[in-house]
C-alpha cells in the first residue's frame, strides 16, 4: 500500500463503508481517515448515529454535508426540463448525486492536505465511474483508494463477516441485506432475491417510500402542478420550491401506490442488473411535465426534443455529466423550455397517474381549427393538392414501376 498519511473516504453509513475506516486504518498504517457524508435527502434514519459510528471505528472526524438544494437545482431541476430518462424507463436518482458528492470530496481533500480519497463502490457497478470520473474533473492527478478492487473480501456476507468480527456495528441483516441507494428523488434496491428476474419481488417487505397499487386508496387524488419554463413552480396554487414539491409529491404519490419500477437495465460497465426503484414524487412530475409539453412545443421541435432526452440521460447515467455535450443539451433543453409554463391536473389512482386537463397561455393548440365543427381558418378542399404534393415522389415511384 502507498504511504497515504491523510484520507478523504466517502462515508454514508451503509455495509460497504462502514467497515471501510477499520479497512483503511488496518492497510495504512497510520493513516488519518476523514469520513465525509453527503445529505441528499437519504432521511434523519439514514444519518441517525453516523458520526459516532465513524469516530467510533477510527475516523478523526465526520463532515456531514447538507446538498439538498444544491441536487435539486444544479441536477434535478436541468433534467426535469430535460424529460430525461434511462433506457426510456428509469429516472436516474442514484447518478443524480454522485457528481455532486465527488465534488464535495474534492473540496473537503483540498481543505484538509488529504493524499487521497476513498469510495466505496464495486467494481461491477455504475458509480465507480460516477463518482471516479466526477474526481478527475475537479482533481485530475488526485489517487483515489478502492477497496474492493483489491481487497480480500469477495461478498456482502463477508463484509458482514468482518463487520461482526471488528464488532462493527450494522443497521442490516443477512436476511435484508438488499443494496439500497436513497436520497430526495428516489429509493433504490438490488441484490438477493433480486438478482434473479424470474422472481416477483416482496413489495411488502422492500417498499419505503411507496405502497403497492393493491394497498393504495380506493380513491381518487386529485392535484394540480404548475410549471414556469418546464419547473414545477405550485401544487394546488399554492407557490414552493422545487425540494418542498418533490417532497411533497413523494408523500401523496407514495401513498397512492405510484413510481414503483422493476426494471432490468444495461450496465455502463457492460452487464445486466436487476432493480426495483420507488420514484413517487419524480414520476409525477416527469409525465406532468411531459403532457405540457404536447400542447406548448411545435412538432418538431417536440420530436428533437425526444431524441435530446434519451441522450440526455445515457450521459447522466453513464457519468459524463461534466462534459460540452451535456452542457450544450442544457442550453438547448432550455431554448426549447421557454413557453413550457402552465398548469396540469393529475389524478392519481392505485398506481395510475391520469392526465385530468392542461392549460398554458402559450399553447398552440387550437380547439377551432382542432374541431370537427366549421372553421373558417381551414378549407377542407386545401387537403386534396397538399395529398397530391405530398404523395408526389409516391406516384412517380408507382409509374416507375409500371405500377
Amino acid at each position: 500500500m502507498e504511504d497515504f498519511k491523510k484520507i478523504v473516504l466517502a462515508y454514508s453509513g451503509g455495509l460497504d463503508t462502514s467497515i471501510m475506516i477499520t479497512w483503511l486504518k488496518e492497510n495504512y498504517k497510520g493513516c488519518e481517515v476523514i469520513a465525509v457524508t453527503g445529505d441528499v435527502g437519504q432521511g434523519e434514519s439514514e444519518l441517525e448515529g453516523l458520526e459516532e459510528k465513524a469516530l467510533k471505528t477510527g475516523a478523526s472526524k465526520l463532515y456531514v454535508l447538507d446538498l439538498k438544494e444544491e441536487i435539486v437545482n444544479d441536477y434535478i431541476v436541468p433534467t426535469i426540463k430535460a424529460g430525461a430518462k434511462y433506457e426510456n424507463l428509469y429516472l436516474l436518482g442514484t447518478p443524480f448525486s454522485r457528481p455532486l458528492i465527488a465534488q464535495k470530496l474534492v473540496e473537503i481533500a483540498k481543505k484538509e492536505n488529504a493524499y487521497a480519497i476513498c469510495h466505496g463502490c464495486t467494481g461491477k457497478g455504475n458509480d465507480q465511474v460516477r463518482f471516479e470520473l466526477g474526481i478527475k474533473n475537479f482533481a485530475p492527478d488526485m489517487p483515489v483508494i478502492v477497496p474492493w478492487r483489491n481487497w480480500a473480501i469477495k461478498s456482502r456476507e463477508d463484509e458482514i463477516d468482518y463487520a461482526e468480527k471488528h464488532n462493527i456495528p450494522l443497521k442490516i441483516s443477512r436476511e435484508t441485506n438488499y443494496s439500497k441507494d436513497k436520497n430526495l428523488w428516489h429509493l433504490s434496491h438490488e441484490g438477493l432475491d433480486l438478482e434473479n428476474p424470474k422472481n416477483e419481488p416482496n413489495y411488502d417487505k422492500i417498499l419505503e417510500m411507496s405502497v403497492t397499487p393493491q394497498n393504495a386508496p380506493d380513491k381518487v387524488t386529485e392535484l394540480t402542478l404548475d410549471f414556469e419554463k418546464g419547473i414545477p413552480v405550485a401544487i394546488n396554487g399554492k407557490k414552493m420550491s422545487v425540494l418542498d414539491i418533490i417532497l411533497e409529491l413523494n408523500k401523496v404519490g407514495g401513498e397512492n401506490g405510484i413510481g414503483i419500477l422493476d426494471m432490468v437495465e444495461n450496465r455502463l460497465v457492460g452487464m445486466k442488473s436487476r432493480g426495483v426503484y420507488e420514484t413517487p414524487g419524480g414520476t409525477i412530475i416527469d409525465k406532468a411535465h411531459s403532457w405540457l409539453e404536447t400542447i406548448c412545443l411545435d412538432k418538431d421541435t417536440m420530436h428533437y426534443k425526444a431524441q435530446i432526452s434519451a441522450k440526455f440521460g445515457e450521459l447522466l447515467y453513464e457519468a459524463k455529466w461534466f462534459t460540452p455535450l451535456r452542457e450544450a443539451l442544457s442550453a438547448f433543453v432550455d431554448k426549447t423550455q421557454e413557453t413550457v409554463t402552465g398548469s396540469v391536473k393529475v389524478k392519481l389512482y392505485k398506481g395510475n397517474l391520469i392526465n385530468g386537463g392542461m392549460q398554458s397561455r402559450y399553447s398552440l393548440y387550437s380547439q377551432k381549427t382542432a374541431s370537427f365543427g366549421e372553421d373558417n381558418d381551414f378549407d377542407q378542399e386545401d387537403a386534396k393538392g397538399f395529398i397530391n404534393l405530398y404523395g408526389l415522389p409516391t406516384r412517380i415511384k408507382a409509374k416507375m414501376k409500371g405500377e
